[in-house]
């Protein structure tokens, strides 16, 4: 099943995307997160026809909303390696916006750093042919692992999501604050927006927002939720921005 998390623009206070966050209704251990069972997914091959799946449910919910207060919104999916390893990957988003006749910028792919940079070369034709088709490209786990930043110069990005690490203590930790406006600055000189993860509280949020930060994503706004709950959350949320500049 799909959970959903939605992300606050810092600036016009509105709700731009919403993040599909995979669950899994297991019959005897009740609903799994996606460390418990997407590794053994990709392990078995069986990742490709979840993700497939995932797509097309994005599709579905995006063509769901033409015609309502929530049509310009962007639905985010994560990607995994194995995923991105799939030759046909490009071609079933292709399939699967056509098959519901959704703009491709209303879909969000999100890769972690560590992926991103693997097998470069592969990767680079990859996302260059989802670029192409108009398809969102963000990195997530921003910022941990890797030195290099080459590929920010040499890949399509669209938005980097700075990793929870970094946010959890920026408002008391100098390094922290150093590190998160460091990164807003440079996606910004890169044409690139950046989400900040993990935001709990309006302190944070407002920190945030003075480094220029574009958005945010956390439990401030409100935990992953379950489709039904997360469209009644939109409705009372998605259209009163003045009042809910930090959620």
């Amino acid at each position: 099943v799909l959970f959903y998390q939605p992300q606050l623009n810092l600036n016009t206070g509105e709700i731009q995307s919403v993040e599909a966050l995979i669950r899994w209704r297991h019959p005897r251990r009740g609903l799994l997160p996606p460390v418990e069972f997407i590794p053994l997914a990709e392990e078995s091959g069986r990742i490709t026809d979840i993700g497939r799946w995932v797509v097309m449910a994005a599709c579905r919910q995006l063509a769901a909303w033409k015609g309502t207060p929530h049509e310009g919104l962007r639905i985010a999916v994560n990607l995994s390696g194995r995923e991105l390893d799939d030759e046909d990957m490009v071609d079933h988003i292709r399939e699967a916006l056509a098959a519901e006749n959704v703009p491709a910028n209303r879909l969000e792919v999100e890769l972690t750093e560590e992926i991103f940079i693997q097998n470069i070369e592969h990767n680079l034709n990859q996302l260059s042919r989802l670029h192409q088709l108009g398809v969102h490209l963000a990195i997530d786990d921003f910022g941990v692992g890797y030195s290099s930043l080459g590929y920010l110069r040499d890949f399509p990005v669209d938005l980097l999501k700075i990793d929870r690490s970094f946010i959890t203590e920026v408002t008391e930790r100098h390094d922290d604050a150093v590190i998160t406006r460091a990164v807003i600055n440079l996606a910004h000189n890169l044409g690139i927006e950046v989400v900040a993860e993990g935001v709990e509280d309006e302190v944070t949020a407002n920190l945030l927002r003075d480094m220029g930060c574009d958005m945010i994503q956390g439990y401030l706004l409100t935990p992953p939720l379950p489709f039904d709950e997360m469209m009644d959350w939109l409705d009372k949320n998605h259209q009163q921005p003045d009042q809910r500049k930090l959620g």
